[in-house]
């Protein structure tokens, strides 16, 4: 079930999540989660600024009262559930540049001034990291 991967910071995208609340995938049959990982690939390649964020899937992240999910994560930080996106351009990008600013940061902790307008309130959970709680 589990697979190993390189360390580092990723975008973990819940493969088999529904397209929208009312709808579980596309015209063509497409899952929202696969599409969302899909944009995320997409935009990641077109960007050399976004090269060291790693996009990975997991079928299911067990967030299912959201749709289009994503784990972000990288080593010794916090990490951080999102979900209720779409599968746009726009909002995988912002995951991306929220998921820079992460990498970026001492323990995982991003600013509320410099968070992507595209990730506020897409916010499901925050996840210490192995070994670690918070103070």
């Amino acid at each position: 079930m589990l697979r190993a991967v390189e360390s580092g910071p990723a975008v973990v995208v819940c493969s088999t999540c529904r397209l929208s609340a009312d709808q579980r995938e596309d015209g063509e049959g497409q899952r929202g989660g696969a599409l969302l990982a899909q944009a995320l690939r997409t935009i990641r390649e077109t960007d050399p600024a976004l090269a060291h964020i790693a996009v990975e899937e997991m079928p299911c992240l067990f967030a299912c009262q959201r749709h289009c999910v994503v784990h972000l994560r990288a080593q010794g930080r916090i990490g951080y559930v999102m979900g209720g996106f779409t599968p746009a351009h726009d909002e995988a990008r912002a995951i991306l540049d929220y998921a820079v600013l992460h990498a970026a940061s001492a323990e995982g902790v991003v600013p509320y001034g410099q968070w992507p307008e595209g990730v506020k309130g897409h916010f499901i959970a925050r996840i210490p990291p192995e070994g670690f709680v918070g103070t």
